[in-house]
């Protein structure tokens, strides 16, 4: 079981939204391309495919890849946006706005109605 963790986590590819902001940042591309030494890289560093996070051999083999369905997968699943925190809280309910509520007018009729019966129990 321990060794088949650590091929999962061995095979690992960058997550989408770190491939957002690779593309929307060439700053945060180049953190994680300078990350390695390029004699420790396939092709000694020279071919590189940012949308999917992989390095080759040869511009071959990169074009083979840009070619083929997990690049085409990959690309179609970059066009949506990343989910952003403002989204996941809206989403379970928590408000953003901590501004005051307008009370709704069926609200102020049932305080009405409560204080009316309260004010004829006591009556009577």
């Amino acid at each position: 079981m321990g060794a088949m963790r650590s091929i999962k986590t061995k095979r690992r590819s960058r997550d989408l939204d770190q491939i957002h902001a690779d593309l929307r940042s060439p700053k945060h591309l180049a953190e994680h391309t300078d990350a390695k030494p390029a004699e420790d890289l396939p092709g000694l560093g020279r071919w590189y495919c940012v949308e999917c996070a992989k390095w080759f051999e040869s511009e071959n083999s990169m074009e083979q890849h840009t070619r083929g369905k997990p690049h085409k997968r990959r690309l179609r699943a970059l066009k949506e946006e990343p989910y952003n925190q403002k989204e996941a809280d809206a989403a379970i309910g928590l408000r953003t706005d901590n501004g005051s509520r307008k009370p709704s007018k069926l609200t102020a009729i049932e305080e009405q109605a409560a204080t009316l019966n309260l004010d004829m129990d006591s009556d009577g």
